[in-house]
């Protein structure tokens, strides 16, 4: 049913009817909803979770085996100079291994004579590794690691941006409910000023009030009807900023329509649309916070950056042996005798270079976990600043609620006492005054009320349905 009203809402959006409608009521939890299927930057949020995958492809590309085909050949005055072909076949793994097998074949007059082959080709296979710098940790073991902490990151903070839209959308709702809410009080003492001018000049002309009160009547009449005119242009303004944040499917922004209304019972359904009704301070742990848990991704990510920076500081040690053959189908023809084998060995003398990249990893890792700290004491107190805040809004309304009822049975003692010729218009109008000051000041309470709720719905990051 809340589906169908706000459907008919999005439709009479797209073109205007000629005949009024009827008020369709437009609740904080189907608004919310709308925004958080299809405003466009929470969908721009989206794509932070599919840019850190694609980066998590990127990274495991660097583990994709590799053919290599080399072929360099040269011909001059009808002498064959030489015909190099090279392939080679690669599997990296995960820690500084790499398999490889290769096919080289030669042939040539001026063939450099450690490249000559047997005349069907030489097969290689064999192993590489890094036995120091790389064997535990490498820059692309690394870039993997860091690329899975990063997708996880990267749903963390896809949800703390999804929760600041959510909430700016909430913060235009109640800025239009409150707007809307002023405007009935305004057009409710509009009714009641324009009687009065009725009843006034009624009694003038039977001699029963004297000319003053009319005219008194009449300032206070157009007094009500200029308030209610701001009252209008606010409550425009409100939608048209509303408005911002409603989308269609297709990406097709929708103005609000003059008969859609807020819902005026927002008050007894906010704590269920934003789940702080689920929500207990006592049992809020601060770890399970997506902030947190996003610097903790973070923290984990420089960790691995500072393990791969001190792992630099080791030797470059690379070995690697190959057996040779020309008979690749058959096993028995890999034997010790044949073979190709290498090691290079290389130590920078100072490591000035190495051991500064340590020391900025080591710094960037402190200043992550610094952050960290303060970001758990900063939330914890947020949250509890505005758990204070909210029960404070709560005993300020009771006092205002009552306030309000007292001036207007002040304003109704005083409108009696002026039909029966006890009390002068003057009075009237300032019971009056001060009953709209104080009806206005429970609205604008019950906004700030509102808002506290958003911004702990926010600071908490809760997660609320579709």
């Amino acid at each position: 049913m809340k589906k169908g009203i706000f459907l008919f809402f999005i439709l009479i959006t797209l073109k205007g009817f000629s005949q009024e409608q009827p008020n369709a009521v437009m609740t904080l939890s189907e608004y919310l909803g709308y925004v958080k299927r299809f405003h466009p930057i929470v969908k721009q949020a989206n794509l932070v979770i599919n840019n850190s995958e694609a980066k998590l492809l990127k990274a495991r590309g660097a583990f994709d085996p590799k053919v290599e085909i080399d072929f360099d050949s040269k011909q001059f005055k009808d002498t064959e100079y030489y015909d190099k072909l090279n392939g080679t076949f690669k599997i990296p793994t995960y820690y500084g291994l790499e398999f490889k097998a290769n096919f080289e074949n030669n042939e040539g007059a001026y063939l450099n004579p450690e490249m000559t082959v047997p005349t069907d080709g030489l097969y290689t296979a064999g192993i590489s590794a890094s036995l120091l710098n790389g064997l535990l940790i490498n820059k692309r073991m690394a870039s993997l690691k860091q690329a899975k902490f990063f997708v996880n990151q990267a749903k963390e903070d896809q949800q703390i941006l999804v929760n600041q839209i959510l909430y700016d959308a909430s913060i235009a709702y109640f800025k239009w409910l409150m707007f809307y809410k002023e405007k009935l009080v305004y057009e409710n003492f509009l009714e009641n000023a324009d009687f009065r001018f009725t009843s006034t000049k009624r009694a003038y002309k039977v001699g029963d009030k004297p000319a003053i009160d009319t005219l008194e009547a009449g300032i206070t009449l157009n007094n009500r009807k200029l308030n209610l005119e701001k009252a209008r242009i606010k409550l425009v303004k409100a939608s048209l900023e509303l408005s911002n944040f409603l989308w269609l499917a297709e990406n097709t922004p929708v103005e609000l329509q003059e008969n859609v209304i807020p819902d005026l019972n927002t008050l007894n359904s906010v704590d269920l649309t934003f789940n702080i009704a689920l929500f207990n301070d006592e049992n809020f742990d601060i770890n399970n916070h997506p902030k947190i848990r996003s610097l903790e991704f973070k923290i984990k990510s420089l960790n691995i950056d500072r393990k791969l920076k001190m792992n630099n500081l080791l030797p470059k040690l690379d070995v690697q042996y190959n057996f040779l053959t020309e008979r690749p189908t058959k096993i028995n023809s890999l034997n010790v005798d044949n073979y190709k084998a290498g090691i290079k060995f290389r130590l920078p003398l100072f490591l000035r270079k190495e051991r500064g990249d340590l020391k900025l990893a080591k710094i960037k890792l402190q200043d992550a976990e610094f952050e960290n700290e303060a970001t758990k004491v900063s939330i914890r107190n947020k949250v509890n600043a505005i758990q204070q805040e909210i029960s404070s809004f709560q005993v300020q309304s009771n006092y205002l609620a009552n306030i309000v009822i007292d001036y207007d049975v002040l304003l109704k003692a005083e409108e009696r006492k002026f039909f029966l010729g006890e009390s002068s218009l003057f009075l009237v109008n300032s019971r009056e005054t001060k009953l709209i000051e104080s009806k206005l000041k429970a609205i604008e309470l019950e906004n700030q009320f509102f808002k506290s709720k958003a911004n702990l719905f926010k600071t908490a990051v809760i997660s609320i349905a579709e």
